[in-house]
């Protein structure tokens, strides 16, 4: 109980902190009357992401397809957000490569001289993690960019869903406990009910359109939320549960279903766990997300980006069409005043 208070106390102290930087950015700058989960949509790049390739030598012919794969499926994320992908030959690492090494390498095999891939990403305010590692085959059979859950959370994004709570639901492991598993049941209960109410009582920002406010994609705005559900023992999407538990591992290794609100072009607002879930926090998280966008600037927001293998700006602007600015020209009327050096009179 002490850790779901103490979960619950972080994410309405997010929610809270992200409330209080977009009344500061009203001071700051006209306001943007678009609602977060579409301001998110049409102008927050997905974060880089590392993929580190730890290997002896040269790669053979196999080995050398399977990246080749890996490859190909990063640069599907588009110029932009496509990430980097470095080649580490542990004959010769870098210092920084060695130290992460060292400290993976009793769970790799580098014995057998089969690749080895880490893929380090960023949770934002500063933390990088290793959301996944494993062997180059295993990269690409699990589809580390890519899976069902993936496909389907930026299809219906695409469609205009504002928010898909993703739920890692317990399985097997959360049958052992009956008071468990009654948790779980009740979370998935209380977000069917209360999606029904929020979009009934929630209401879209007046002044969309507006100088300012424009939308700049023809995907319609609309309130909508849905759930989507993935087994954590599914095999295909092993990436996104060992991301998340590796989040939450506690409340994961009881049999809680673990809830992750998703926005945008697949931002991950926060990792819950059915405990801590209640109508209130759902309440307040929808509102924050469907709320006007006075801050937006992205770093200053709750949440972090999932590894999707998606070329957002092409999907939503069209092939060769840019993205519109973070900032519009009317907030850059806005902007602090540049002083300027004047030479002394004569």
């Amino acid at each position: 109980m002490c850790v779901s208070y103490s979960i619950q106390n972080r994410l309405v102290a997010k929610v809270t902190l992200a409330f209080g930087i977009m009344m500061l950015g009203q001071v700051e700058m006209m306001a943007c009357n678009i609602p977060v989960f579409r301001y998110a949509l049409e102008r927050w790049q997905p974060d880089n992401c590392e993929l580190i390739v730890f290997h002896h030598g040269a790669l053979n012919q196999q080995q050398q397809e399977s990246l080749t794969r890996l490859q190909e499926e990063q640069k599907g994320r588009g110029e932009e957000q496509g990430g980097k992908l470095t080649m580490c030959d542990l004959s010769t690492p870098e210092p920084a490569h060695r130290l992460l090494w060292d400290s993976i390498r009793t769970q790799a095999d580098p014995a057998g001289g089969q690749p080895y891939v880490v893929v380090r990403m960023n949770l934002g305010k500063g933390r990088t993690v290793n959301g996944w590692h494993g062997t180059l085959s295993d990269a690409v059979r699990i589809g580390i960019m890519n899976s069902p859950a993936r496909r389907e959370l930026s299809k219906r994004l695409l469609a205009g869903h504002s928010v898909i709570w993703l739920v890692i639901k317990a399985g097997e492991s959360g049958e052992g406990s009956s008071g468990i598993k009654k948790t779980n049941l009740e979370a998935r209960r209380l977000l069917e009910e209360n999606f029904s109410w929020l979009t009934k009582n929630i209401a879209l920002p007046e002044g969309i359109g507006l100088p300012g406010s424009e939308l700049h994609s023809e995907i319609p705005l609309l309130l909508k939320f849905t759930r989507l559900e993935i087994e954590r023992n599914d095999p295909e999407e092993s990436f996104l549960v060992s991301l998340f538990s590796g989040i939450q591992p506690e409340a994961f290794e009881r049999g809680e279903d673990l809830i992750i609100p998703v926005f945008g072009r697949g931002r991950a607002l926060e990792v819950i766990p059915a405990s801590v879930l209640t109508t209130p926090l759902i309440k307040d998280l929808t509102v924050f997300l469907s709320g006007a966008c006075s801050c937006q600037v992205k770093e200053r927001n709750p949440g972090f980006d999932l590894l999707m293998s998606v070329d957002w700006n092409t999907r939503l602007f069209g092939e060769g069409n840019a993205p519109p600015p973070v900032r519009t020209e009317r907030d850059r009327l806005n902007r602090k005043p540049e002083l300027l050096t004047i030479p002394p009179g004569k």
